[in-house]
């Protein structure tokens, strides 16, 4: 299922969605690292903290963005069925954040990497995942 995904990256019926997912993805995740650093370096929590808190905010704005543009054709619109694929979203990136805040802290503790950074590698790590389980289960 995953390699069929990738391969649709490049051609297939779902390329345009996968490339805006992308750059959903990519705005959002300037986001989470800008909130990451805020809140490590100015607000001085923990960077295991600073990154969930992140995570969950830009949980709900990658929602709003790509229930609006990504998955237009099958977004949801009535407060209902919105609050449902947002509590849907939220349970498949919930999922997702194990993934993500252990690739960061293996990252920073044991490879030694800068918390910024490793956070990038986390995000690329968990976004496939994402992808699979939000466009089967939050618009599918």
């Amino acid at each position: 299922m995953i390699r069929a995904t990738l391969r649709n990256l490049a051609t297939g019926p779902v390329a345009g969605q996968m490339r805006r997912f992308v750059v959903v993805g990519a705005l959002t995740a300037g986001l989470q690292l800008a909130l990451l650093w805020l809140f490590v370096d100015t607000a001085e929590l923990n960077y295991i903290l600073g990154a969930t808190i992140a995570i969950e905010i830009t949980i709900i704005c990658s929602y709003v963005l790509n229930n609006a543009w990504t998955f237009r054709a099958s977004r949801n619109t009535g407060v209902s069925e919105y609050l449902s694929g947002l509590l849907k979203t939220n349970l498949v990136r919930g999922t997702a954040i194990p993934i993500q805040i252990g690739v960061l802290a293996a990252l920073v503790e044991w490879g030694e990497i800068m918390y910024l950074i490793a956070n990038v590698v986390a995000i690329l790590v968990s976004g496939v995942y994402r992808f699979v389980l939000d466009s089967q289960w939050t618009w599918g």
